[in-house]
């Protein structure tokens, strides 16, 4: 780029698009990455960027053989387009504040299998929903919760269902329930015809483990520090598809796991000593900003509980 100061002047869809295109490939870490999450082309993505970049007389990142990185021009431009997409996100929900009958979108976004778990009461809570906002577009995701954090900070989820593992400034938590997880093998692993006082700490330790992949809060790293880590799965089905391989053993929730302990399947190992609660909670942004679809949905789903 020239490098010489030139005024945008007004700025329309075509560079809020664009803008938004900029956004996802720096929050997917590259092109590569974006193309699912935007579902177009690499070559359209680079289109897209190169269009921006002469729009704003700006070098907004490199991309080569070195990998994708932003210049400090485009961190600049990367902070101001959060702040930018917040900002139209507010008005959009405050012009729907001022509509008497609700309409817009509320996006949902879940962590494994919470969506379909009874005790979340999601689909009571969305039936209820509807009846007092037909008008309201619902979308739902499914992601990691880490991703799921994300997106309600930057407003691109309303409500996040998700695994408590850490409190973040910015965050609203509900709790909805709670999981006890315990540690599982299956029929063919060593430690599943053992009994209980077969079952050492060394042994256990020593046989290769399944784990989800991320830090997790300080009683799951308790357990997870001594024992000999082989495969990451986030996905409790992953999870649940690596143990009943025989070959790993890890931790499962009880209700997730108890129709393969009851068919003979999986066994519980040391069941007194190796388990942990998790807490369920849905998530929401702290902000001043009023949502009356988001607050709405949030009443009913306490209402529920």
């Amino acid at each position: 780029m020239t490098g010489i100061s030139i005024p945008i002047g007004q700025i329309g869809d075509y560079e809020i698009k664009q803008l938004k295109i900029f956004k996802t490939v720096v929050d997917c870490g590259g092109f590569s990455a974006a193309e699912t999450e935007l579902n177009i082309s690499r070559s359209t993505i680079s289109i897209h960027i190169s269009n921006l970049e002469a729009r704003l007389n700006l070098t907004l990142c490199r991309r080569g053989r070195a990998g994708f990185s932003l210049t400090d021009e485009g961190a600049v431009v990367y902070d101001a387009t959060i702040k930018l997409l917040g900002e139209l996100e507010d008005f959009r929900g405050t012009i729907n504040n001022l509509d008497s009958s609700m309409t817009g979108k509320l996006n949902l976004a879940f962590s494994d299998t919470i969506s379909l778990d009874h005790r979340a009461k999601i689909p009571r809570t969305i039936e209820r929903f509807s009846k007092l906002a037909s008008e309201v577009h619902i979308t739902a995701e499914v992601a990691r919760m880490t991703e799921i954090e994300r997106m309600v900070m930057n407003e691109e989820a309303d409500i996040g269902f998700i695994p408590y593992h850490r409190s973040l400034d910015g965050l609203n938590y509900r709790h909805l329930y709670s999981d006890a997880c315990y540690l599982y093998c299956a029929e063919g692993n060593p430690l599943f015809p053992l009994n209980s006082d077969e079952l050492t700490d060394e042994i256990i330790n020593s046989t290769p483990a399944v784990h989800a992949g991320f830090k997790a809060h300080d009683n799951i790293n308790i357990h997870l520090a001594q024992m000999n880590q082989k495969a990451t799965a986030y996905n409790y089905e992953s999870r649940l598809a690596l143990i009943l391989s025989s070959r790993l053993i890890g931790f499962l929730p009880e209700h997730y796991a108890q129709n393969y302990v009851d068919s003979g399947q999986l066994k519980v190992i040391d069941k007194g000593n190796r388990f942990y609660k998790l807490d369920i909670m849905a998530i929401t942004r702290n902000t001043s900003a009023t949502s009356k679809i988001r607050d709405r949905f949030m009443q009913v789903l306490q209402s529920i509980f």
